[in-house]
């Protein structure tokens, strides 16, 4: 036996310090500074370390020990009996060599039955029933004894408070696992994140600190749930022979059990139901981090028995880890299609969630505020599933002296347009829309579509081709294509090709409010452009109009007004409206005067069908004569137009006593003020 060397004994206790200082953040102060992953490492490395030198061996050791004393305000409850740890298995060698020690301590030589339960992500409790009634719930703790969180448990909806039926013993305990739902998760740190308070790491971290309130009003609060998974009574005689069982009779007196339970006979079937679990974990409404296998007959349990910290008799088979620990190299920034600039983390690779991460988003500069982030911190990686890895946390402590701030880039990263950032928005944008490459197949859509310059037969697939070769990199070059430049592309005949480019030229005299609608000014929608082209008549007004004066028109305030202003402030943004000028594009102007708008202040309603008209042309009519077309009737509508299998618009306003006009109505009014021959 070799003996341990200063550097062995040093390590050692290095790692019983580390390990003690985990515990004490993780169970106490819900505050950890490492992911479970790096925790299972250390003390891994400190259980090998204790194994190969057992004279190192120490009963304070935390490899004896299940979690952290307990040093806060609650009252201690004392378990009757240990609430134990399990240990962990990380690959399939280990599931068997698990299995292999069980058969030969029991001396069996055939297959042993499982049951195999979800690994919940929570917080061990126990609860102590006396005739029926909850009388005492208590934290696992440090496995000897826990903290009472009697008035907290009392909250969690699937507790129950009084067991059911009539096989309740005179005292029974009952475990399981408290735990919070993804979603719950996810709306109370949105919840927290919106009143400027700190927000939970993960859902354990958040079950654990929302059961552990000194205010019970405020865990009532929270979206806890709880699972049970073990029972005992003090009548052992009244115990179902499996685990099993007992499962089922728990689930009779009134707890929730794991519905993704299942048994498995033999390691073989034991690894099928890790694989078949591990398939179906994202999109489990609740976090597992593994499987825990369990000899499924109690009395082979009993004949297992446990070691100091640990039951014989079951083991947890882990999860590939979701969160890791990395450090942030750079942040870079990227634009996306709708122009958000994304500040993203360069990260020091890191295997987490099944691949090599190297890169994670940070939202916003909101979040990165948040989290204080700075390049160079040490910090939490998270990934699960196909979500895109994300920053959770920062390590503060860890921070080198020349860690760098990050700063939004005043400028895109890409074409180096301004970057705008609206006060009370988390999102920066660049604001080169109509140039930006970033955004390039988003603006191209856009100005295509129905609403805007409608060109039949440019869809996405065409857009996707015609930008990705080169032929298009903003909207004005789709005025120079050609029959023989589309002819040959994939699936594009020489018909196809002759159509498309016959569509694009019958897009050069657009409405100007469809022209300006096309242009994809953030938050200038239909009803926008067409307010700000009845009131202003021109583009060149408009792109010439201050503020303030933007903000004279109906629905445009200081929001919309700033994001026109910043458009047309771009040079490139120029640019590209003078070459669509170039290539023959010419948008109409509009002066309708405000004796021809006779609705104007008017609300009315479109419902039914019209043979004479579209909806969209019946619409856009009266918007003309000044007119605000809505979706819904109310005491304030004007009037309805009711066409053909008119329906409940049309009851509604018969009911409100709104006056209703038919189709024919309507084209004597078009008529009349000559907007229909």
């Amino acid at each position: 036996m070799s003996t341990a060397t200063s550097e062995v004994i040093e390590r050692v206790e290095e790692l019983r310090s580390l390990i003690e200082d985990h515990n004490y953040r993780y169970y106490v102060l819900d505050d950890p500074r490492v992911p479970d992953a790096e925790f299972d490492r250390l003390f891994r490395e400190l259980q090998e370390l204790e194994s190969q030198y057992p004279e190192l061996a120490s009963d304070d050791s935390p490899t004896r020990r299940v979690g952290s004393r307990v040093e806060t305000s609650f009252a201690e409850v004392v378990h009757r009996l240990p609430m134990l740890s399990l240990d962990n298995a990380f690959s399939e060698e280990e599931m068997r060599d698990f299995d292999r020690r069980v058969k030969e301590r029991l001396g069996i030589g055939d297959d042993i039955e499982y049951v195999c339960e979800p690994k919940l992500d929570g917080l061990a409790v126990s609860l102590h029933y006396e005739n029926g009634s909850l009388t005492v719930a208590a934290t696992r703790g440090d496995g000897y004894s826990g903290e009472d969180i009697t008035a907290n448990i009392r909250t969690i909806p699937s507790v129950p408070l009084k067991l059911r039926g009539d096989d309740v013993p005179a005292m029974v305990e009952v475990r399981g696992e408290v735990y919070m739902p993804k979603a719950g998760f996810e709306f109370l740190n949105r919840k927290l994140a919106d009143k400027g308070e700190k927000t939970f790491v993960n859902p354990r971290n958040a079950a654990a600190g929302s059961l552990r309130q000194k205010k019970s009003t405020v865990t009532a609060k929270r979206p806890l749930e709880m699972c049970a998974y073990s029972v005992a009574v003090t009548d052992e005689s009244q115990l179902p022979e499996t685990q099993w069982d007992s499962l089922q009779q728990v689930k009779r007196w009134g707890f929730r059990i794991n519905p993704e339970m299942r048994m498995a006979r033999g390691v073989e079937a034991c690894l099928e139901a890790y694989s078949d679990l591990m398939n179906k974990r994202d999109s489990l409404p609740y976090e597992i981090d593994g499987i825990v296998f369990k000899v499924n007959r109690l009395d082979l349990q009993q004949a297992l028995g446990f070691v100091s910290r640990a039951p014989r008799w079951a083991i947890a088979h882990k999860f590939p880890a979701q969160e890791e620990l990395t450090t942030i190299e750079d942040v870079e920034f990227q634009v996306g299609r709708t122009g958000a600039v994304t500040p993203v983390a360069r990260l020091k690779p890191v295997f987490v969630g099944g691949v090599t991460v190297s890169n994670a988003t940070l939202h916003n500069m909101d979040e990165i505020r948040r989290l204080d982030v700075h390049i160079g911190d040490t910090v939490f990686i998270r990934r699960a599933g196909d979500v895109i890895p994300q920053v959770v946390k920062v390590v503060p402590e860890k921070r080198p002296t020349n860690a760098e701030e990050v700063h939004l880039p005043r400028t895109c990263p890409v074409c180096d347009s301004d970057v705008i950032q609206i006060e009370g928005e988390a999102v920066a944008r660049c604001s080169g829309g109509l140039y930006c490459p970033a955004q390039r197949k988003e603006a191209i859509r856009h100005y295509a579509s129905r609403k805007a310059l409608d060109i039949e037969g440019l869809g996405d697939k065409w857009i996707d081709i015609l930008v990705d070769r080169g032929m298009v990199k903003t909207v004005a070059d789709l005025y120079h294509l050609t029959v023989k430049d589309l002819t040959g592309l994939e699936r594009m005949g020489e018909k196809s090709a002759s159509n498309l480019v016959e569509a694009i030229d019958k897009s050069r005299h657009p409405a100007l409010w469809r022209f300006l609608y096309a242009l994809g000014i953030r938050e200038v929608g239909e009803a926008t452009a067409k307010g700000l082209a009845r009131h202003f008549g021109t583009l060149e007004a408009i792109s010439e109009a201050d503020s303030e004066t933007l903000q004279t028109v109906p629905d445009v305030g200081p929001i919309v007004a700033g994001h026109i202003r910043s458009f047309f402030d771009q040079r490139h943004n120029q640019e590209t409206l003078q070459a669509l000028k170039d290539a023959g594009v010419e948008w109409q102007a509009e002066t309708v005067e405000a004796k021809d708008q006779p609705l104007v202040g008017e609300t009315w309603v479109l419902t039914g069908a019209l043979t004479t008209l579209t909806r969209d042309q019946a619409k856009e009519k009266l918007e003309a004569l000044g007119a605000r077309v809505a979706g819904s009737v109310s005491k304030k509508t004007a009037c309805v137009v009711a066409g053909e299998s008119a329906g409940s618009k049309l009851a509604k306003a018969e009911q409100l006593g709104v006056p209703v006009l038919d189709e024919a109505g309507l084209m004597a009014l078009l008529k009349e003020h000559g907007l229909y021959d």
